[in-house]
Formats: C-alpha cells, structure tokens, sequence
C-alpha cells in the first residue's frame, strides 16, 4: 500500500524492484501517477470506490480491490478504456461483518461475480477481504479460513480465478498460509504512516 507515501518514496521503492502499488484514494492516486507516468507500475485501488469516481478508477487503474456494490459494475465498464487491457476486479467481502468496513456480504458474492464476468471490459480475478483487527491471532485465522471457502466456492462457478487478496503487514504470515495469493504490505516497505 503506498497510500499517504509520496510519489519520490514509490519511486525509490521502484527502483528496487516493486512494480504493483496499493492506494486508498482516486484522486491522490491519480496525481502519483502524473508523477511516475514514466515507470512500468501496477496500480491497484483498494480503498471504497464512490460511484462518482467509476469513470477515473476505470481509466487510471490496472486493478480494482474493493468492487462492493452491483451499480458500480456497468459504469466501470462503460468507462474502461477500449485501448486497454480489461481492468482485473476481486470483490470485496466484508468477511466480520463491520458496520465501518467496506464489503458486500458473503450471500451477495456470487450476484457481483457473474456481473463483473459478464463484461467484456472486466475481468474478475478473485476476492479481497479486510478482516477485523482482532488481536486474537485465531480469530484472523479464522477469518482468512472462511475466506478461502467463499473463494473455492466461487472457483467452482469461475474457474478463471486466482487471486484472493488478504492480509497486511501485521498478519501476512497467517493470510498466505491460510491461502491468500496476494498480501498488502505497505508498513513492511515503506515504514509507519505518520498520524
């Protein structure tokens, strides 16, 4: 994640060998870009999308993490430029069920799913979830455990995915050996964010 990092710090980061880069928001996102317009990066949006930011998420953004809702499919499709590559979409599952957390629910997957595998513009790749921060460590391994059983189950109806994106830099070790394929580690790299 390289949200709140300036563009010099992702560059410096590049310049070791990181090419794909987390961020929360579209507009900052957008403007670290601009700035690093000259370097290979993967970018990949994982904070809420708003529905008024479907026409720049799908234009500036290689993947989208956090596909919660079924009205954000058909604009992100309709946005997604023809020159490009289809944008990679994991839906997001609000897998402890989080008043605060972003998320569809674990019923709603499949409906969300077979939406984004319907356009042509889209690709579905897979699931990301965010669990609680609970500091119990079975308690996240339980929740990355559920995890992989909603995404097995979705595999069973999209065989094409293989991406199921869980885990941060305090609990990466669990989410990978509880099956995740890609992990979020931006305080491992880049440090503490400053409050």
């Amino acid at each position: 994640m390289s949200k709140t990092q300036p563009a010099a710090a992702v560059r410096a980061l590049a310049a070791c060998g990181q090419r794909a880069f987390g961020e929360n928001y579209v507009q900052e996102a957008v403007a670290k870009q601009a700035d690093l317009a000259d370097l290979p990066l993967e970018w990949h949006l994982i904070g809420p999308l708003q529905s008024n930011k479907c026409r720049e998420a799908a234009e500036h953004f290689d993947w989208l993490q956090s596909l919660d809702r079924l009205k954000l499919v058909a604009p992100l499709a309709r946005h997604r430029p023809p020159a490009r590559a289809p944008l990679n979409v994991l839906v997001q599952v609000n897998v402890d069920d989080e008043a605060s957390k972003s998320g569809c629910r674990p019923e709603e997957i499949g409906t969300l799913a077979a939406a984004v595998a319907a356009e042509p513009r889209l690709r579905l790749r897979g699931l990301m979830a965010i669990p609680a921060p609970a500091p119990e460590r079975e308690r996240r391994r339980a929740a990355f455990a559920r995890m992989l059983a909603l995404f097995d189950a979705l595999r069973a109806e999209h065989a094409e995915i293989d991406t199921l994106s869980m885990g941060m830099s305090d609990d990466f070790e669990l989410a990978i050996a509880a099956g995740a394929t890609m992990v979020r580690v931006g305080t491992l790299l880049f440090g503490a964010r400053a409050t």
